[in-house]
């Protein structure tokens, strides 16, 4: 697949030339490819899409991998709370271009999809690939031009008001230059580098007079901390207990669980946490437990509180119900049942059908004695402290905060510094779980920088005609 849509790439610009165009797209994923879309689709003629990867949609086909999820089914008001603090800047924009039409534009490629149990979207074949190719065709059809290999430098100068924009870009045949007339910048956050995100853009932009909200983890995997070192093992605790100093909790599950556990998931649980300033959040769902602390669908929907919370307070704790469709009064009459010879697993997981990973983590979060204790043991079932000091680096995370603040743009996404440069996708300063609504916002606001880049050029030739 890759090497199909790779083939069918201009090559890299020759180096004594500059290649002139009415609108310039950096960034061929989701956001920048329905951005040239949308202004060939309104009459922009000279379309052009620069990208440092080797092939179009690198992250895009890696989200389709276990099946694509294009967007989700739930209702207009619950979609739009996904957002968050950007709920309002998102709404006018997912609203023109939301789940349903979503689907049908995927539709128009021939591709159909179907709403899941958990009321996601994905084509019914599952894959990424067959839409991407689809979509290719028509933009290939509709003149859009695709350059691979063409990594973004910066501005030649700082851009003027009313004269095109000087880039420039590194490639395979050296430095070149692209004379554009409006831009549009779909380059992505900060997550999965080898997939072209990396933020390089950051300082490019800053140079400019852009403020950038600094880019942080999103829907992301957290380390534990573990519980306390054992003092006095070494000259080194004894000394620091006679001062009255205790080491922080280690990072990391023990060797025990770690080696046992990783990569096994929890599976029907309920996770809830409250932050500092009163916000709370509780849901169901499941999880995986890593080498070093915790991941998975559920954990990155409390991600954002999670990741708020550490930065400040340099820990946030989480609770976990290992049961919950058992009632406290039912889990504590189940512990303090009589076992007579079983041992405690063994009690447990008849009585309660409690084992595996959830009973190796009561063990590891109360330890020998706590779990002994069968009122504190019947508490922490319903309601087990799980502590998490950081968040997983950028790269490793499936989607990054921070970025360009709608305050600095106008309704059609355009820089107010900086006259016809538009802003799309992860880019901007948004997030949202997982679920289909990250996609969707990068093809919505894709899509109104694209027409708003589009009515920008037009008003601009209008001027020039009245000259």
């Amino acid at each position: 697949m890759t090497d199909q849509l790779s083939n069918s790439h201009l090559p890299g610009m020759p180096q004594d030339e500059t290649l002139v165009c009415d609108l310039a797209v950096i960034g061929a994923g989701p956001a920048g490819l329905m951005a040239a879309e949308a202004a060939a689709s309104a009459g922009v003629r000279r379309v052009h899409v620069f990208d440092a990867m080797p092939s179009v949609g690198r992250k895009f086909l890696l989200a389709g991998k276990g099946g694509l999820n294009l967007t989700h089914s739930e209702p207009v008001a619950p979609f739009l709370a996904r957002y968050g603090e950007r709920e309002a800047a998102l709404a006018p924009l997912v609203q023109a271009f939301g789940p349903q039409q979503l689907r049908d534009w995927a539709l128009e490629l021939g591709v159909e999809t179907f709403v899941g149990t958990s009321g996601r979207v994905f084509p019914t074949d599952m894959k990424a690939a067959p839409l991407l190719r689809a979509w290719l065709q028509r933009l290939r059809a509709a003149g859009v031009q695709l350059h691979m290999r063409q990594r973004w430098l910066g501005w030649a100068h700082a851009p003027q008001v009313g004269e095109p924009q000087l880039l420039r870009f590194a490639t395979p045949a050296g430095p070149a230059m692209v004379r554009a007339r409006a831009l549009v910048l779909a380059l992505g956050g900060a997550s999965w580098a080898r997939l072209g995100s990396d933020g390089a853009w950051v300082p490019l932009l800053e140079s400019q007079g852009v403020a950038i909200a600094p880019l942080a983890p999103a829907n992301c995997g957290f380390d534990v901390l573990g519980a306390r070192a054992p003092a006095g093992e070494t000259r080194r605790d004894f000394l620091r207990e006679l001062l009255g100093r205790q080491d922080a909790a280690r990072p990391g599950w023990s060797p025990y669980f770690a080696e046992r556990f990783a990569g096994q998931p929890f599976k029907a649980v309920a996770l809830s946490f409250t932050d500092g300033q009163g916000r709370h959040f509780q849901r169901r769902g499941e999880f995986v437990a890593t080498a070093t602390g915790v991941e998975g669908s559920l954990v990155y929907a409390v991600s954002s509180l999670l990741r708020d919370e550490i930065a400040a307070h340099g820990h946030a704790t989480f609770h976990l119900d290992l049961l919950p469709d058992h009632s406290p009064e039912r889990v504590l009459a189940e512990v303090r049942h009589p076992r007579g010879a079983r041992s405690l697993s063994s009690h447990l997981k008849g009585r309660l059908g409690l084992g595996g990973i959830k009973m190796a983590l009561l063990h590891e979060v109360l330890g020998k004695e706590g779990v002994q204790d069968a009122a504190r043991l019947a508490e922490a079932i319903k309601a087990l402290p799980v502590t998490v000091g950081a968040p997983r680096p950028l790269d490793e995370c499936i989607s990054t905060a921070g970025g360009v603040g709608f305050e600095q743009l106008d309704e059609a996404l355009m820089l107010r510094p900086l006259p016809g440069v538009f802003v799309a996708g992860e880019m901007l300063d948004w997030e949202a779980p997982t679920g289909g609504y990250l996609l969707t916002a990068c093809f919505a606001t894709g899509l109104a920088a694209g027409q708003g880049a589009a009515r920008w050029l037009a008003a601009a030739a209008d001027q020039n005609l009245a000259r």
